[in-house]
């Protein structure tokens, strides 16, 4: 076996069990996941039908949890990827699945209730269902930044499909992989410091080339791995990947195909079959239509609910700013917008009047790479902007520009002009929609992030967009708020 130097980075799961089983974390969230669900159904449908004289109280109880577990275990909800799965629409499709499946299990156990008493008593159920999937979704987030939970994953391909595979990998760490050895497709070398158990002929169809599936079963049982990863590369014909997988699978190990994609959401793929080939249709995001729409409202009436709620807020810092320094109370800055339309961006001043004649003496001292200026002690910032900046205070007239359809509750951040004349046509994408208050960015780790991963999220953000991801954002700003991490 090849080790270059460095390798042990790469081994970093200390929690695994190598025969492709569950591992000892997802088994203590297994019956944690079948008690919640359990207990969810079955205690508030009894308590509900016994306070409201329903017949069969009991009974009803148990086809409720029973109808509940059952769809769940139909659906594969208790699997090792679903049990650390965060979506919550899934859970809705169950409970509504879940409610046909009880009515027809009552029909046929002649078990007379009341629709709207089973309904109502099941909403906890649901409700535990989402909460249940959310805190385990989050643990299995935390205990992978420590090394716990991951899977072993062994990677074929060519060296230089290899090398981005495992470069998108280390870029982050809220997934289960760990990839522990590759079994190179060529001669070519490799730039990474993984340790190369095998080299499989260039030529798939040539003798050697059917003892593929042997030689990369050897190398898994070697480094531990339950997973193959087989990266894209004009080598690795279809007939080459059938017949690896036949031998995979008999083996006893798993197979996932990488079809050179870099952050599509799952919502937009699309699987079709076409003379015997399998398609991935990859659907762009939405421009038009109900959820366009459902945005647009939620942004003009969510600022004007916002603003109404927030006027006390509004007044106490004016009041704050006025008192403690000399200076308007509001600040604007011409920003980009969507289309590279300029318009007028308000804030809360947090800096001194002079701060945009000091910008030029300040700028070697940028501690920001990229586009974007940020100093974690800015002297420009007055002792009251730095408490509105912790708290994204100084954001808050930003609802204005929402209001004003300049900007969108939920979107890129909203770059300068002189910005946007460094950008490339990779980052102007950023620019296709409306720029937001808040955004992955502003949730992720705001100034701490390096400008690659800003413009990563960002155009993630632009690629992928949903108005449920939209909702998912504005939920995850309170808490980032609170924190106030990357607020300076």
């Amino acid at each position: 076996m090849e080790s270059p130097a460095g390798t042990a980075k790469w081994d970093r799961a200390p929690e695994h069990d190598r025969g492709g089983r569950q591992r000892p974390t997802e088994r203590r969230l297994l019956p944690v996941a079948l008690a919640v669900d359990a207990v969810g159904a079955l205690l508030p449908v009894a308590a509900l039908c016994v306070t409201t004289h329903q017949p069969h109280p009991l009974l009803t109880a148990a086809l409720a949890g029973m109808s509940w577990l059952s769809v769940g275990a139909s659906k594969n909800r208790y699997s090792r990827d679903e049990l650390g799965a965060g979506a919550v629409l899934p859970v809705f499709r169950d409970w509504l699945t879940m409610l046909g499946v009880l009515a027809v299990a009552c029909v046929g156990a002649r078990i007379d209730f009341s629709v709207e008493v089973c309904v109502l008593a099941l909403l906890p159920c649901l409700a535990l269902g989402v909460a249940r999937r959310k805190l385990a979704h989050r643990y299995l987030l935390a205990i992978r930044r420590r090394a716990q939970a991951l899977r072993r994953v062994l990677i074929v391909g060519e060296a230089g499909a290899v090398d981005v595979v495992l470069a998108e990998l280390a870029h982050r760490t809220d997934h289960e992989y760990v990839v522990v050895g590759s079994c190179l497709v060529g001669d070519e070398a490799t730039d990474s410091a993984l340790p190369v158990c095998d080299r499989l002929a260039s030529d798939g169809d040539a003798p050697e080339g059917a003892l593929d599936g042997e030689r990369v079963l050897a190398c898994a049982a070697e480094l531990g791995a339950d997973l193959v990863f087989v990266a894209p590369g004009r080598q690795m014909s279809a007939a080459r990947v059938r017949r690896l997988a036949w031998a995979l699978h008999d083996g006893g190990r798993n197979l996932a195909i990488l079809p050179g994609l870099i952050d599509v959401s799952q919502h937009r793929v699309r699987l079709a079959r076409a003379a015997g080939l399998t398609v991935m249709h990859i659907d762009p995001a939405a421009q038009r239509g109900i959820p366009v729409l459902l945005k647009q409202a939620t942004d003009r009436l969510g600022a004007l609910l916002l603003l109404m709620l927030l006027a006390p807020v509004f007044a106490v810092v004016a009041a704050a700013i006025r008192c403690t320094t000399a200076g308007p109370v509001f600040y604007w800055q011409i920003r980009v917008g969507r289309d590279l339309r300029s318009f007028r961006m308000w804030k809360f001043r947090t800096m001194v009047v002079t701060a945009d004649r000091m910008r030029a003496a300040l700028e070697q001292a940028n501690e920001h790479d990229g586009a974007m200026f940020k100093m974690r002690r800015d002297p420009r910032v007055t002792p009251v902007g730095r408490l509105l900046r912790r708290f994204s205070l100084d954001e808050l007239p930003q609802l204005f520009n929402v209001l004003a359809g300049h900007m969108s509750l939920v979107g890129p951040r909203p770059p300068l002009p002189e910005e946007v004349e460094r950008y490339d046509g990779t980052e102007i994408r950023r620019l296709s929609v409306k720029p937001g208050l808040t955004g992955l960015w502003q949730v992720s780790g705001r100034s701490d992030l390096s400008w690659d991963e800003t413009v990563a999220l960002d155009l993630s953000y632009v690629d992928n967009w949903s108005y449920s991801r939209d909702i998912g954002v504005l939920m995850r700003t309170v808490r980032a708020v609170v924190d106030g991490r990357g607020a300076y």
